[in-house]
């Protein structure tokens, strides 16, 4: 029996994503700054572990209380939507801390031990507004972008040791808090940019173009840990999946 540490699973891509593998007869270890057991149904194949991946400490403590991992989800993350001159610098360094160096840190951690069994994979789950550029978006996008590079660079590293490396591009979800998020954020970008922030906003909110659903995220994540042949990048949802073929078509 395989097991699989998801961080992030409080809510949205990484809850959904741990029941799915659990439902499937595997070891989850679900990960969160403050776990709850309501969450999910009781389970022996279940462990859920505090993990703050912008902690040092606290991801070696999950690291070393969870064991072997045959897969790591690097799926920890928070959303930004304002415009550059928003944002203190303090909060871009926030947003990276947890978006891109969390993501390294945790990889950084549990790499060693997939090296020496020369087993194991990590997929690092980042966004589709990476192949898409969108305005109020440059900073959240980078801390992103970032990561895909990070995780096409670090396939060709441990791809002699077979570990293997992959990204997961999901779309805009209703299913997580980047939207509320982001509109508690509103009331902080400046008067300048308030009317293109309304559009943003709404392109976030509509009901008639394609989406990206939790269950869609767990699948598309299921596919790709259990496929050796999945591509590095693989676009979760529909409207994720539409935005990939145009990348493809422009490039």
């Amino acid at each position: 029996m395989k097991t699989i540490l998801i961080t992030g699973c409080s809510s949205g891509f990484g809850l959904e994503s741990a029941k799915y593998f659990l439902e499937r007869g595997w070891k989850v270890i679900a990960t969160m700054r403050t776990p709850r057991e309501d969450l999910f149904p009781v389970s022996d194949n279940l462990r859920m572990l505090a993990l703050d991946v912008t902690d040092a400490d606290s991801i070696q403590a999950a690291v070393k209380e969870a064991g072997p991992i045959d897969v790591l989800v690097n799926n920890a993350g928070v959303g930004m939507l304002n415009a550059l001159e928003g944002v203190s610098m303090d909060k871009v360094r926030e947003l990276f801390e947890t978006n891109t160096f969390g993501t390294i840190a945790m990889t950084q951690a549990v790499v060693p031990q997939m090296r020496e069994r020369k087993s194991g994979v990590v997929v690092n789950v980042t966004s589709s507004v990476t192949l898409k550029s969108l305005p109020l978006l440059s900073l959240y996008t980078a801390s992103k972008a970032a990561v895909n590079a990070f995780t096409e660079s670090l396939f060709h590293e441990l791809e002699p040791f077979n570990v293997r490396v992959n990204l997961l591009l999901p779309g805009r979800s209703p299913e997580t808090s980047f939207a509320a998020n982001a509109q508690a954020m509103m009331q902080s970008i400046p008067e300048a940019y308030s009317e293109q922030a309304q559009r943003v906003f709404a392109n976030f909110t509509q009901s008639n173009t394609p989406i990206t659903y939790a269950h869609d995220v767990a699948e598309a994540l299921w596919q790709v840990v259990n496929d050796p042949s999945s591509p590095l990048r693989v676009p979760a949802g529909a409207d994720a999946i539409d935005w990939a073929r145009e990348a493809a078509k422009a490039s």
